[in-house]
């Protein structure tokens, strides 16, 4: 097949797709809270009991990350997500009082944008989140990953349908292209956009035309404040920085300690397996990170530190877990400063915690605005000062910012997809759940009348004549009785 006509055919796959999906959104629409729950059960064991061979494939497929992580990150996306989910009221009436009646509208038809560093995982999780909310979705997967994408929305399917839910409510393009994409945004069949991606992607699904929720990149900085547990905290960092070799965008990105504690927690980085690369092996390194266009080098992403330093042409340790380079810059042209979804780590030094709580702005303002960052420490005060100023959804403490941010080990909602607010171009702070995915229908009883509001006001009528429903009087009668009375103020 041509170029050309791969793009046609893909365009109009894409087009019968949301037409169906339109259709079983309707019938979808008529079921009932338990029906959907059932069905959302359903599809959740289906998943998880394939959680190993879909990690298995993904890894394959993508060369990304270990499929033992993506194990995890399908049972998440799974059986967590799920358990969180469970008692939410979604479908009807979902709150009622005396006077207001709230009922759940879905949205419709989701667009589903995929990427290739979580993709079984984040099929898994979105498809459950919209089902839930009585949506249907079509998903535009990453061409690097189609197959296991395609895999995961079988699974589903076919559990799906078994259990009652309409045919063609989980679907995905299968001839992917940019065409099949803008498609799938902009066709109006399409009534939101769950978009999670590179930033190239996000954009053009908020300069769509439709409703869209996406995330901006993560660049979470992690600070180890003195008061810290620092070998918990290494710990904790380690853990997220290697799981699934950094493919999760809420993984921390650079490590930040006052100069009084730096040489414990270096000691203590070295002693669980990180490896700080000398100066010159690190500005090797440093060209490897990024594009000459400034975007992260897809060559980095998800691989091991001995892969990565195979690639710089630097030696690595076989038993380096994490590839660390001391660093002073922040900026679009200092590469450790920036995101890197993978076993790299940037390790700044700083004075005192103002310093730190400075760069950690700095570097989020750069870079992952909204997104996340990570504290250990034990200074509540401290604590609050970061809560209160740093720019970030997610203020992560003494947690694994990547276990942390998705809601795995704190008591934010289970998510694939995290909001990063306005600051970070995203419409929403949240982690994304079914509420985000319906409107809400509200009947309201009337409780007053205007002259309830008239009387809480204090207001009176102090001339009877210029009330025209009580005297019998013509618009010329009025405006002279109206000047007379601002005449008679003036005097």
């Amino acid at each position: 097949m041509s170029i050309e006509y791969k793009d046609l055919a893909s365009i109009q796959e894409t087009r019968q797709l949301l037409a169906k999906a339109k259709e079983a959104q309707l019938k979808l629409a008529q079921l009932s809270q338990e029906e959907i729950d059932t069905i959302v059960k359903v599809l959740s064991k289906a998943a998880y009991s394939q959680r190993v061979p879909l990690a298995k494939m993904a890894a394959e497929e993508t060369g990304f990350g270990k499929w033992q992580d993506k194990v995890i990150k399908n049972a998440f996306a799974s059986k967590y997500v799920t358990q969180a989910m469970e008692d939410m009221r979604t479908i009807g009436i979902i709150n009622e009082t005396d006077t207001v009646t709230e009922v759940a509208v879905p949205k419709g038809v989701i667009a589903g944008l995929i990427p290739s560093t979580n993709p079984t995982s984040t099929v898994i999780y979105k498809a459950l989140i919209s089902i839930k909310a009585g949506n249907t979705i079509v998903f535009s997967p990453h061409p690097s990953a189609l197959k296991s994408i395609i895999e995961t929305v079988k699974v589903m399917n076919e559990a799906g349908v078994k259990a009652g839910l309409p045919e063609n409510s989980i679907n995905v393009i299968t001839t992917v292209t940019m065409d099949a994409t803008q498609e799938l945004m902009t066709n109006n069949d399409t009534n939101l956009i769950l978009a999670t991606g590179g930033s190239a992607m996000v954009k053009a699904a908020y300069s769509s035309g439709t409703p869209a929720i996406g995330v901006g990149p993560g660049n979470g900085p992690a600070f180890i404040e003195n008061s810290a547990d620092v070998p918990l905290a290494v710990k904790q960092i380690m853990e997220s920085k290697t799981f699934d070799y950094g493919t999760v965008c809420a993984s921390e990105q650079s490590i930040i300690v006052e100069k009084n504690n730096k040489e414990r927690v270096v000691k203590e980085l070295e002693k669980q397996g990180a490896y700080f690369l000398p100066k010159a092996d690190a500005e090797k390194l440093e060209k490897f990170i990024l594009r000459p266009d400034g975007r992260m080098n897809a060559k980095i992403v998800g691989r091991s530190p001995q892969y990565v330093g195979d690639l710089a042409g630097i030696d690595v340790p076989v038993s380096a877990k994490v590839l660390i380079a001391e660093e002073s810059r922040v900026g679009i042209h200092a590469p450790y400063s920036r995101e890197k979804l993978s076993t790299i780590l940037a390790f700044y030094t700083v004075d005192t915690w103002k310093e730190a709580l400075e760069l950690s702005i700095n570097i989020l303002n750069q870079e992952g605005a909204g997104h996340t960052m990570g504290l250990h420490s034990k200074n509540d005060a401290i604590i609050k000062e970061f809560t209160l100023k740093a720019p970030v959804s997610r203020l992560l403490i003494n947690t694994s910012a990547t276990l942390g941010g998705i809601g795995a080990t704190t008591d934010i909602f289970p998510a694939m997809t995290l909001g990063c607010g306005s600051v970070g171009g995203s419409s929403t702070s949240d982690n994304i759940s079914p509420m985000n995915l319906f409107d809400i229908r509200r009947a309201a009883k009337g409780v007053k009348e205007l002259d309830d509001i008239k009387r809480a006001e204090n207001i009176k009528v102090d001339d009877v004549a210029t009330d025209t429903s009580k005297v019998d009087i013509n618009e010329d009668q009025l405006l002279d009785l109206l000047v007379e009375k601002v005449l008679q103020k003036l005097k």
